[in-house]
């Protein structure tokens, strides 16, 4: 098991770091932010002074291992536009994209897995092929256009909806069920698949053999065995929150992390935009990790195989 652990464990912090080397050197290659600060009446010498200020004018492997030094101290650096330390930023901007996301997770999964159930228990039946069919076109449309449509309905033509900000409960319904509805997609289709699966089985069909109500095959024989695959789900889920905040957080302008680091793209904030992308990939492999350390712990053929 220790073993197991340490591979993953090291895996995991191989891809972060290969994630932050791509978006070290993929971000100054888009430009300096001295071309944002100043623009075009910035002065060659106001254009040294900003670029010693930062750094920038040492070679590549040079500024990246700085970085990585000052990772290791606990620094994640100043914001060059605001003048304020990187985690104060995103600090202010955390509670209403773990709200968002929170609210989106628990709706996701209270609807998506009953529908799912029951387009399992019901297969063949109209009602199951128009569930299934209505999850399939969740997943299929990109979040930006549900976003839109759902402006343009209940927040324009309705009226009934607030369509920006977070200032009251109002404005959590059209954010929230955007970001909802991909997570409802999979988790129906995750557990359909599962539930069939599971109910081709011997031993179900042995508990209906012994005179066993449906209710009662259903809850404590499939039910409970059906819902363990969908531990790989999670990673899943928490990978389409985190791809998803970013455009919902951008149209609905909400105030949150997302808006924070879409900005820091045109802005070319590097200190913001390096500590988000960081974040961001330590939430999905971390994520990840412990998605396989649970099946490692539920299924110990995984621990053999890896």
């Amino acid at each position: 098991m220790l073993k197991f652990l340490a591979w993953r464990i090291g895996r995991a912090a191989l891809t972060v770091l290969l994630v932050l080397a791509a978006c070290f050197v993929a971000i100054r290659m888009a430009g300096s932010p001295v071309d944002v600060l100043y623009g075009e009446s910035a002065t060659t010498e106001q254009i040294a002074e900003l670029e010693r200020e930062w750094g920038l004018d040492q070679p590549l492997p040079v500024q990246f291992v700085t970085y990585l030094r000052q990772l290791a101290r606990g620094e994640f650096g100043i914001s060059i536009v605001e003048r304020r330390p990187v985690l104060q930023v995103y600090a202010e901007r955390m509670a209403p994209t773990l709200q968002l996301a929170g609210l989106a997770l628990l709706l996701g999964t209270l609807v998506g897995l009953p529908l799912g159930l029951a387009a399992a228990l019901w297969r063949g039946r109209a009602a199951a092929h128009a569930a299934m069919a209505l999850t399939f076109a969740g997943y299929a449309v990109p979040s930006f256009i549900v976003a839109i449509l759902l402006i343009l309905v209940f927040g324009y033509h309705l009226n009934w909806l607030p369509s920006t900000g977070a200032a009251s409960p109002a404005h959590y319904v059209l954010p929230t069920l955007t970001l909802a509805l991909p997570l409802m997609a999979v988790n129906a289709r995750y557990m359909r698949s599962s539930m069939l699966d599971v109910l081709n089985q011997d031993y179900v069909r042995t508990a209906r053999a012994k005179g066993l109500l449906e209710p009662r095959v259903v809850g404590l024989h499939a039910l409970r065995n059906a819902v363990l695959p969908l531990i790989t789900v999670l990673g899943l889920e928490v990978a389409g929150l985190i791809n998803g905040s970013l455009i919902v957080e951008t149209v609905f302008s909400w105030p949150g992390v997302g808006k924070v680091l879409t900005g820091s793209v045109s802005r070319r904030d590097f200190p913001i935009l390096q500590f988000g992308v960081i974040a961001y990939a330590v939430v999905v492999v971390g994520v990840n990790l412990l998605v396989d350390l649970a099946y490692a712990v539920a299924d110990p053929r995984v621990r053999v195989e890896g």
